[in-house]
Formats: structure tokens, C-alpha cells, sequence
């Protein structure tokens, strides 16, 4: 099986568009470990890192269905809802280029250049017309089954070890 970014098409290639795959989507739940239980049990996603907050409840779980570090993720929040969707890009320099790309469009940058914690990526935020986040990410970590899954504190660094993260509600 191949893995990573599909050869651009002829149609992205004649309008200039960077080549972008889905990476994976994250939502927000009201009760994350119901979400997680149904995503394993039912679906059949394997756990990559949990976030647990100072009283040891869980904040965010990250699951996979292949050696990426998440396809799919749930973060606690007030309601329940569309967190982001993300599309993968080939390295640090397509996350450069999509930065220009952004700007020449006037489309504003929300968060972002960083790198996550969990999943170890380099990313790049920004809103739809709708005000829906969109991630563009590079780097994710391979996770092999035998790996345990990781714990990690609910804190900003978590989520940008290289500076200011938004905390969901």
C-alpha cells in the first residue's frame, strides 16, 4: 500500500492549485469517551494519544484507521459539532507556499505556522466563508500498532509546543 500525497491532478496542475489530500477530521463532543467508544468499537479505529486534564478527565482523543497518527479526532467541547477538517500537505514548504497562496487571495491565517504534540505536525489554520476551520498539515507521525498510546496534558503546548494554542470550551 501506498501512503502520502496522490499525484497532483491535470486539473489542479492547470489552475496552479497546490496538491491537498484529506488528512483527517475533528469534531467536538459533549461526551468524548462515548464518541471514542463508538469510533472503536463499532468503527474500528485504533487509539493514537489521549489529553487528560489535571483531574485526569479525558479532553481529546486522536484514532486511527491506517499508521498515520489520526484520521479522525474528538476534542471535549460545550456542543457538539465540526472542530476542523484538515488536508495534508508534502512538507514545510508547501505549508510556506500555501501561505502565499492564502495571502493572494486575502484569505487571513487564524493559527499558525506551529507544531502539534500529539501527531508531531506542522500546520497551518485558516476559515472558509462559513468561518469553519481548516488545517493544512505536513509531517504527521507514523504510529506502528505496537505502539501504546500517549498521554498528553491539556494545556496550550500540547496542541502548539511552539507557542499560543486555542483551548476548546
Amino acid at each position: 500500500m501506498v501512503y502520502g500525497l496522490p499525484a497532483a491532478s491535470a486539473a489542479a496542475s492547470e489552475q496552479g492549485a497546490p496538491p491537498a489530500r484529506l488528512q483527517h477530521v475533528v469534531v467536538g463532543s459533549i461526551d468524548v469517551e462515548r464518541m471514542v467508544a463508538f469510533y472503536t468499537n463499532v468503527v474500528g479505529l485504533r487509539e493514537s494519544d489521549e489529553v487528560l486534564d489535571d483531574e485526569g478527565s479525558l479532553r481529546t482523543c486522536f484514532l486511527r484507521s491506517d499508521d498515520e497518527h489520526h484520521s479522525f479526532a474528538v476534542f471535549q467541547t460545550s456542543t457538539n459539532r465540526l472542530d476542523h477538517h484538515c488536508y495534508e500537505l508534502p512538507d514545510w514548504n508547501a505549508i510556506r507556499d500555501w501561505g502565499d497562496r492564502l495571502a493572494s487571495r486575502r484569505v487571513a491565517v487564524k493559527w499558525g505556522p506551529g507544531r502539534h504534540g500529539p501527531g508531531n505536525n506542522l500546520f497551518l489554520f485558516f476559515h472558509d466563508p462559513d468561518g469553519n476551520w481548516v488545517e493544512l498539515s505536513a509531517e504527521l507521525e507514523r504510529v506502528s500498532d505496537e505502539r501504546p498510546a500517549g498521554t498528553w496534558r491539556h494545556e496550550e503546548r500540547t496542541l502548539n509546543s511552539w507557542g499560543r494554542a486555542p483551548l476548546r470550551d
